[in-house]
């Protein structure tokens, strides 16, 4: 049956519960990747197999739900292409030349970036605490990559990070406007993995993957795990349940909240990459990822509410939360 949005505060609490849910499970697909690109694989085809595995899961569903691409193939289209395909080729590209916790933390600029969409393609104002927030994360990102350095990190990894990023602002609007007319968000999400398999496919050559390296270990800081177990991770918990739990909760709060709580997946990555990668970041970049965090936050929290032509309104101080 359709997820139907909920203005009940029991609602909303469920999709708080759904959002901090989703970005746990987000959050430990970088640590799992990264052992299996060190094993051999190529970025491409773990997030091929990533996507792949995930689409013969929600396989069933796209079955129920097969007059879906007749009715809104756009969105399927848009969703593969964007939200499945994009932000996961863009993300392990990055995350193999770069650490997780950073890749994770210029993705995190998605946030904020949906203030542009806001402004410039809804046409819709935005208040001074939202460009505000944008300023801070501008600034805590210019401390994550440290520029006084001149840029350290490697730059193709910084850029592919910044494409995830993109990409990752169509995942929340696509989220958000994939309803209405009866449409089961589940049923989205399984074609929009089979979409992004499907191109996924065509780059990532996976018939030249060497199926072996997953029939031995991969190495995590010191230490040896199954590289089936990782995948098993990657294909069952930071995808099929990190996406279903993420857009029904987009489809339940909007894509404002959901993203102010989606921004805990760059702490929970970045924990994470410390703790099993042994990827340690200096004082100046774990101060500037809190910043950006926090920008990503005010921005967010601070953007229209949706249906409005006007910016939030306050109330003794206070912004208002955004309209389910």
């Amino acid at each position: 049956m359709p997820v139907h949005i909920t203005d009940s505060s029991h609602g909303k609490g469920f999709g708080l519960s759904l959002a901090l849910g989703s970005a746990l499970a987000f959050g430990g697909s970088g640590v799992a990747a990264k052992p299996l690109i060190e094993a051999g694989l190529t970025p491409l085809q773990v997030v091929w197999l990533r996507v792949a595995g995930a689409a013969l899961v929600m396989l069933p569903l796209a079955v129920r739900h097969r007059d879906l691409p007749r009715r809104r193939p756009a969105l399927l289209a848009g969703f593969g292409l964007l939200a499945v395909a994009g932000v996961q080729a863009c993300y392990f590209a990055a995350i193999s030349r770069i650490p997780v916790g950073v890749a994770l933390l210029v993705e995190y600029l998605a946030p904020a970036l949906v203030l542009g969409w806001v402004r410039f393609v809804q046409r819709r104002p935005v208040t001074r605490a939202a460009a505000l927030g944008v300023v801070l994360a501008a600034g805590g990102l210019a401390c994550v990559v440290e520029v006084w350095s001149g840029l350290r990190f490697d730059t193709l990894g910084l850029l592919l990070a910044l494409g995830a990023a993109c990409c990752q602002v169509g995942y929340f609007v696509l989220s958000d406007h994939g309803g209405g007319e009866g449409v089961d968000p589940l049923g989205v999400i399984a074609y929009g993995l089979l979409v992004g398999a499907g191109l996924l496919t065509v780059v990532a050559r996976p018939w030249e993957l060497d199926w072996s390296v997953l029939g031995g270990s991969a190495p995590m800081n010191g230490a040896t795990v199954p590289a089936v177990a990782l995948l098993g991770w990657i294909v069952l918990v930071a995808t099929v349940v990190a996406y279903i739990t993420g857009v029904v909760s987009v489809r339940r709060l909007s894509p404002q909240v959901a993203g102010v709580v989606a921004c805990l997946e760059a702490v929970v990555a970045t924990v994470l990459a410390w703790v099993l990668l042994g990827e340690h970041l200096s004082a100046p970049q774990v101060a500037g990822g809190a910043v950006v965090l926090v920008g990503a936050f005010i921005a967010q929290s601070s953007a229209p509410a949706k249906g409005s032509a006007e910016p939030l309104a306050r109330s003794e101080g206070v912004v208002r939360e955004p309209a389910v």
